[in-house]
């Protein structure tokens, strides 16, 4: 699978190939830099490259070569690691740097990449469970609707910005990678930084309320309007659990747009 690449753009093995459900990775040097090939096997990963190589490095790894299936970029080579700052002591920390990544993946550039989905496509799932499973999906549904029928600053997102999507690139700081292929309101790309289903801490009402004050004042959202994404992308997050079978975490994810709920009842009483 990797020799075409490896011949192709002069690369050599430099570690064990990685396999997720969209793409097989190797780690390779290039050039004498330390490099990551990616083969993408679905149209959302493939575009992904393309999305990354428009970034042009600035907040995202850098591309070194791509085409329709494969790309090539930097490697993350530093000690740092978000999740284990948001376990340790220093989550405000870790959500701090992801918001200053996200503000730099959303500045206004020209010419997006063909091929992005709006977020009332990539709620579809949301839609369907919302129907199927009715009560709490439901709910999260209508907030979601509410949201996309009056987006606000409208930017291409990175559409999966969690603790181990932005990495330590040492000298380069901290970049993104594995973005999706969405456009809409920036909001929505920091409620996953609260959702995060592979953070144990997610579901913890203290970490929950007071990453939602942190991550409001550095993305400059209004809390309300944070808290609203929350419900809905959790929502989101849940239906995409019940189409793995996983309803245990499914049930998580609705624990946290509970606490969104619950918060956004509290701020109205006030």
């Amino acid at each position: 699978m990797f020799e075409h690449y490896l011949r192709a753009w002069e690369l050599s093995a430099d570690g064990e190939p990685i396999v997720t459900p969209g793409s097989h990775l190797l780690p390779v040097r290039w050039k004498g830099v330390p490099a990551m090939l990616k083969i993408a096997h679905t149209p959302e990963e493939k575009l992904g490259g393309r999305l990354l190589s428009w970034w042009a490095g600035d907040g995202a790894a850098r591309v070194f070569a791509h085409d329709h299936t494969a790309v090539l970029m930097e490697r993350a080579t530093g000690p740092g690691s978000l999740m284990r700052m948001a376990l340790n002591g220093q989550d405000d920390e870790a959500s701090q740097i992801a918001c200053a990544t996200l503000a730099r993946l959303h500045a206004p550039r020209v010419s997006p990449p063909e091929g992005l989905v709006g977020l009332d496509e990539w709620f579809r799932s949301l839609w369907h469970a919302a129907e199927q499973e009715g009560g709490a999906l439901r709910d999260c549904a209508a907030t979601a609707r509410t949201l996309l029928a009056a987006q606000q600053e409208v930017v291409v997102l990175h559409g999966d910005c969690h603790h181990d999507n932005i990495l330590d690139f040492g000298p380069r700081g901290w970049l993104a990678i594995d973005p999706k292929r969405v456009m809409g309101e920036r909001g929505y790309d920091y409620a996953n930084l609260i959702c995060n289903p592979d953070l144990p801490t997610s579901s913890d009402p203290l970490r929950f309320s007071r990453q939602v004050g942190v991550i409001a004042l550095a993305a400059g959202l209004s809390r309300p309007r944070l808290l609203q994404w929350v419900v809905a992308h959790a929502g989101l997050s849940a239906a995409w659990f019940l189409e793995d079978q996983e309803r245990e975490r499914a049930m998580i994810e609705l624990q946290v747009a509970r606490l969104a709920q619950q918060a956004l009842a509290q701020g109205a009483g006030e």
